[in-house]
C-alpha cells in the first residue's frame, strides 16, 4: 500500500503528450537520417558492382611447363569487382592448347571450390569459360599453349570479357564487360614495342615518322592560310 505521506508529483498530460511527439518527431529525425546514410553506400556500391561495367586487372606470364608438351604455356590471371559466370581470353596469337579447370582464390589467397570449365577451337585465337566466381575480387588464374616463343615478337597480347548471368523477374538476363587488356606477358626483356599494348599500342618508329610528316604538313598548310 502507498505511504499517503509521500507526494506524488505528476506533469500535466498535456505537457507529457507534448514532450512525447518531440521525442518522436527527433527520433524519426536520427532514424531518417541514419537510413539515408546506410543508403547512400549501398547505392553506390550497386553502381560500382554493375555486371555490364565491371573493372577488371590482370596480366599474362610464363605457365607451367606440361609434361610430354614442347608448346610454351601462357599463364593468364585476372579479377573484377563483382562475381562473373563467364569469361573469354583472346589472343592475338595462335592459341595451341587450353587447360581447364582454372584456379580460383579468395583476397587472402585461399583456394575455393568455385570452378569454370574451358575450351575452345584448336588451333583457334580464343579461351571460352563458364562457370562461377561468386564474388568478386577472386583471382582466376589459367593457362593455354602457344606454338611461338613467349617473348617472341609478335607477343602474345590478350583481352579478356567477362559475362554474368543471373535472373530478373523470372527471366534470365546477361550482362557483359570488357574488353580488358592482359597486356604483353611479365618478365620478359623490354623492345621497342615494350611499353604499349593492343589498346593503347605504343607508336613505332615508323609510326612516329608519319605522325611526324603529317604533323609538319599541317603546320605548313596552317601557316599558309594565316598568311
Amino acid at each position: 500500500m502507498r505511504d499517503p505521506s509521500i507526494k506524488e508529483r505528476r506533469p500535466p498530460l498535456d505537457a507529457f503528450h507534448t514532450a512525447h511527439r518531440k521525442a518522436t518527431l527527433w527520433l524519426g529525425a536520427i532514424v531518417g537520417a541514419v537510413a539515408l546514410l546506410l543508403t547512400i553506400p549501398a547505392m553506390s556500391h550497386a553502381e560500382e558492382a554493375n555486371p555490364n561495367n565491371y573493372n577488371c586487372l590482370g596480366n599474362l606470364a610464363a605457365g607451367t611447363p606440361e609434361a610430354g608438351s614442347d608448346e610454351h604455356q601462357v599463364q593468364y590471371s585476372f579479377y573484377c569487382n563483382g562475381p562473373i559466370t563467364g569469361y573469354q581470353v583472346q589472343s592475338q596469337v595462335p592459341v595451341t592448347g587450353i587447360q581447364s579447370p582454372p584456379a580460383v582464390t579468395d583476397v587472402k589467397a585461399n583456394t575455393l571450390t568455385d570452378t569454370f570449365a574451358c575450351s575452345g577451337e584448336i588451333p583457334g585465337y580464343a579461351v571460352n569459360c563458364v562457370g562461377a566466381a561468386k564474388a568478386g575480387y577472386e583471382t582466376i588464374t589459367g593457362q593455354f599453349a602457344i606454338g611461338t616463343h613467349l617473348c617472341a615478337e609478335p607477343r602474345v597480347d590478350a583481352l579478356l570479357s567477362v559475362t554474368y548471368a543471373y535472373l530478373e523477374r523470372g527471366a534470365v538476363v546477361q550482362a557483359i564487360s570488357g574488353p580488358f587488356d592482359l597486356g604483353r606477358p611479365k618478365g620478359c626483356r623490354p623492345d621497342g614495342f615494350s611499353g604499349g599494348n593492343r589498346l593503347n599500342p605504343k607508336p613505332t618508329g615508323a609510326t612516329r615518322k608519319k605522325a611526324g610528316k603529317k604533323h609538319h604538313k599541317t603546320a605548313k598548310k596552317a601557316k599558309r592560310i594565316h598568311r
